[in-house]
């Protein structure tokens, strides 16, 4: 009498401890986002546009982040 092989189908589930949370952007990220934002603001055809109020907000929400 043989036993079966078995399968990776057979073998029970091994619970996977989930991984501690990883900063996706450093503190140099956060800067270098407000000066390319603050660059694409200066340009007369943003300044004038719908959007530069929420670039603007942007630019003020990436300062307090980093």
């Amino acid at each position: 009498m043989t036993t079966p092989a078995t399968t990776l189908a057979d073998t029970p589930a091994t619970p996977r401890t989930p991984r501690p949370a990883r900063a996706t952007f450093s503190t140099e990220d956060f800067r270098l986002l407000r000066e390319a934002v603050v660059s694409y603001l200066q340009r007369p055809e943003v300044q004038d546009g719908p959007n530069s109020i929420k670039f603007s907000n942007l630019y003020h929400r990436l300062g307090r982040t980093g």
